[in-house]
């Protein structure tokens, strides 16, 4: 069996296991990305979510063996850019979270919805999180908080 290479978080990255294993599973279990969180394990919540090559997808439902040669990016990763600052302070200034266990799955796809459309209208918004559940807040604060972070951070998306 031949090792499965990729990025994750933009650093080389190898795993040993099966092409069949989750991907949420060998994040959490192999890498211990622990803002990946498990929630249905069917692909409905958001959970979750990761950026793979850019795009928003639902680790639950990608095989390991579809992962090789990608850029795998979570939270971790990506809370170290300017464009998370951005969108960390505007979900904090709306109150937008509560118990957090959304909030990874979320902000990847703020991150996602705002790098395809910057100044995105509040359907767009919802369109864009329609894959992520959140049973705390309702989803209005964090709507206005990707509004806020598509102004504040105007020209970073």
């Amino acid at each position: 069996m031949e090792a499965i290479n990729f990025l994750l978080n933009g650093k080389e990255a190898s795993y040993d296991g099966s092409a069949t294993d989750r991907l949420l599973d060998v994040l959490r279990d192999a890498f211990r990305m622990t803002s990946v969180k498990c929630g249905c394990k069917e692909g409905e919540c958001g959970a979750c979510s990761v950026l793979m090559d850019g795009i928003l997808v639902n680790s639950c439902c990608v095989a390991m063996g579809a992962a090789e040669g990608t850029s795998i990016v979570t939270l971790e990763g990506f809370r170290e850019t300017e464009r998370f600052a951005v969108l960390n302070k505007a979900f904090a200034s709306t109150s937008a979270v509560q118990c957090g266990f959304c909030i990874p799955g979320m902000v990847l796809a703020s991150e996602a919805l705002l790098s395809k459309i910057p100044n995105p209208t509040d359907s767009q918004i919802r369109e864009g999180l329609s894959g992520n559940l959140c049973r705390c807040t309702g989803y209005n604060a964090i709507v206005n908080a990707i509004h806020i972070a598509a102004k504040e951070g105007n020209g970073l998306w």
